[in-house]
């Protein structure tokens, strides 16, 4: 096994550690151009999208350099995978946080006084309590990783204040470089990481943003649980998320997957702790299970073969929805992201940002989040060029992997129903709902419309040519548009925003997507990729059960002992000896030692 903490006078260099540690002959992208220079002892913001290799930025120089790499990180489970995966490779690791005994803390704290570790994580909150700098001042320090890094921005979707706290990591430690990573910052979010953290002189990696394996779906809600259930069937025996925003939502559910066949586990933070850390191990362990979740799961969580995330309820911002989908296909392979939303998600979302306690200019960024991904929802263009527009990256569209590419929506000059819709809105005092506004339009005599005589006004029955549903969507999507919004503040009663006027005045022309029923997808194309035979399938299955076995008898996840995408390269190139099996993506020199005979036995059928 490869322990290069034992060596302090003799460190390899970052393509050496690559090939012989993680079983990868190249760096991908800017990867090696970050590890060069953090070595050098440069800062480093870097942006990745997930499943680019951020962790290898900072592990291989943490691992090149003298001393330790002290690994800032949000969440226990994110530590503990990386943890046991970078043991796994033969690399010296560890974590400080409050799962661990008494005597562990110990443990760890004698290890990185003595210089036994390459890797520390520890959590943001760590820096504040007693004695943590005076122990890292008695150490020789390779780096600070910042994980994570949004959290420092109260622009962000996961604003955390500890880490805040880390900008003294500049003045305390000056010559230790820093290196900050996220997978999510839009523009203002990026700024805000540099400001707040002090890296202005750090140099900026950036990468495209873009997951081209990752399909996007996004539907309108009619019946979500029916909706959900035709989306599943094709992602039988694969892992995969479903979030929605309750807990009750959750657990409901959860619920009814189960009872229609497919293992489902909830996931929230009113779930007893013990229970909660079950369940989510049973999906780190397990190749099929389907986890129920709030937002409050995933974010860190490596496990590279989760082949879908589906969307119950309308997210925060593109930055949620693309940090949520993105933790389907991490190892590269094809992955679906579905979500099915309505009008009333807004009206929540909108009402949550209202009750929150978020300075007035932060409410007013989060509304206008919101109404970014209202337009991603709503567009009738390529999902893609309008997720990557929210990140300044330009895409031609067209992207062949989403729903609206796959199958064009029409559109249609939407001007006149809009002033319809408007014209209702404003005649009824905008005072009611979606729903009570579609009455009137549509002519419908109902209780409300009655009691508030709105029979009687001009607008009533004008837009009887046009179904409900249509009308529904002409609602969300001038919602979308910024002309109509949704006043929490008066029970989700629709408004008209300043934009209407130009409408009104036929100064601008409205153009609507006409939403129409989709075919579904073959999606179990996911399970073991498109280009393994039925012979390399059967291998490939062989050899997840081999692994599966492993995994279990030493209590870790599948992934750790080797990832998907590995077994699909054994699976195909078939090796029949330990230098064949080393020139495989995946397999260095430590899991070659540990498996390498185990996994050969299996393909020659031993």
């Amino acid at each position: 096994m490869t322990l290069f903490a034992a060596d302090r006078t003799r460190r390899p260099d970052g393509l050496s550690v690559l090939q012989s540690v993680f079983g990868l002959n190249a760096f991908r992208g800017q990867q090696g151009d970050v590890v060069e220079h953090v070595i050098g002892g440069g800062d480093a913001v870097v942006l990745f999208p997930t499943g680019a290799g951020k962790s290898l930025c900072y592990q291989i120089p943490a691992i090149c350099r003298h001393g330790v790499g002290i690994v800032v990180s949000p969440l226990i489970a994110l530590m503990r995978d990386q943890v046991e995966a970078l043991k796994q490779a033969g690399v010296k690791a560890a974590a400080l946080n409050s799962s661990l005994s008494l005597d562990e803390v110990r443990a760890v704290r004698q290890a990185l006084r003595d210089g036994e570790l390459d890797l520390l994580y520890v959590a943001p909150e760590r820096f504040s309590a007693n004695g943590f700098y005076e122990l890292l001042a008695g150490i020789e320090i390779a780096l600070f990783a910042i994980d994570e890094a949004h959290c420092v921005s109260q622009w962000g979707h996961d604003f955390r204040p500890e880490y805040r706290e880390l900008v003294k990591l500049k003045e305390m430690f000056p010559e230790v470089p820093r290196i900050a990573l996220t997978a999510t910052a839009d523009p203002t979010t990026r700024a805000d990481i540099i400001e707040r953290l002090g890296l202005e002189a750090a140099q900026t990696f950036i990468s495209s943003f873009d997951r081209p394996n990752i399909s996007y779906t996004i539907v309108e809600r009619a019946n979500a649980r029916a909706q959900l259930l035709d989306f599943l069937k094709g992602h039988q025996g694969v892992s995969g998320i479903v979030y929605c925003l309750s807990r009750a939502k959750v657990e409901a559910v959860a619920e009814f997957l189960n009872d229609k066949g497919i293992p489902a586990l909830p996931y929230h933070a009113g779930l007893e702790g013990r229970v909660r850390s079950a369940n989510q191990d049973a999906f780190l362990k397990n190749d099929a299970v389907c986890l129920v979740a709030t937002v409050a799961f995933g974010m860190g969580i490596d496990k590279p073969d989760v082949r879908y995330v589906a969307h119950m309820d309308l997210p925060s911002s593109i930055e949620a929805y693309y940090q949520e989908t993105g933790r389907a296909g991490r190892d590269g392979q094809p992955s679906d992201a579905w979500m099915c939303y309505g009008l009333s998600d807004v009206s929540q979302r909108r009402r949550m940002i209202s009750e929150g306690n978020a300075p007035d200019v932060v409410k007013r960024l989060e509304n206008t989040k919101l109404n970014a991904l209202l337009g991603v929802c709503e567009t009738a263009g390529c999902r893609r060029q309008a997720v990557l527009a929210h990140f300044g990256e330009a895409h031609p569209g067209g992207c062949g992997n989403c729903d609206t590419c796959l199958n064009p929506v029409d559109t249609w000059d939407g001007t006149d129903a809009a002033n319809k819709v408007m014209s209702a809105i404003y005649r009824t005092g905008q005072r009611f709902g979606a729903a009570h506004v579609i009455d009137v339009v549509m002519g419908k005599v109902t209780e409300k419309v009655e009691k508030f005589r709105h029979d009687q006004l001009p607008v009533f029955g004008v837009g009887r040519d046009i179904d409900v549903k249509t009308w529904r969507s002409v609602a969300r999507q001038l919602t979308a548009m910024g002309l109509v919004h949704v006043n929490h503040e008066a029970h989700g009663a629709l408004a008209l925003d300043p934009g209407a006027r130009a409408v009104f005045r036929g100064e601008r022309t409205v153009t609507l997507r006409r939403d129409q029923q989709r075919k579904t997808r073959d999606t179990n194309r996911a399970l073991a990729g498109p280009d393994l035979t039925p012979q390399a399938r059967e291998l490939f299955d062989k050899l997840r059960a081999r692994r599966r076995e492993i995994a279990t008898e030493q209590g870790v996840p599948p992934y750790v002992v080797f990832q998907d995408t590995t077994l699909r390269a054994m699976a195909t190139a078939r090796p029949e000896t330990l230098a064949a099996m080393r020139d495989l993506p995946g397999v260095g020199d430590s899991k070659l030692g540990r498996y390498g005979a185990v996994f050969l036995a299996v393909i020659a059928g031993r």
